[in-house]
């Protein structure tokens, strides 16, 4: 089973947040991701938000 991650980094934002969020599970790390994004970046948990984060899961290990 490959590890999935989400890198802040591709989503601009106002503070340059560099940080990669990564999990064995997809539910696991989207979860993970929601909590961040509204705790640090003030969105609203909501369908959009968690279809953004989804398509921004990738396989493997993040880049250096």
């Amino acid at each position: 089973m490959a590890r999935k991650f989400i890198d802040c980094r591709e989503f601009p934002s106002e503070t340059h947040c560099s940080i990669t969020i990564a999990a064995d599970t997809e539910n696991e790390l989207l979860d993970a991701a929601v909590q961040h994004a509204v705790a640090v970046h003030g969105h609203q948990d909501n369908p959009e938000l968690r279809g953004q984060l989804k398509q921004a899961i990738h396989e493997g290990a993040p880049p250096a």
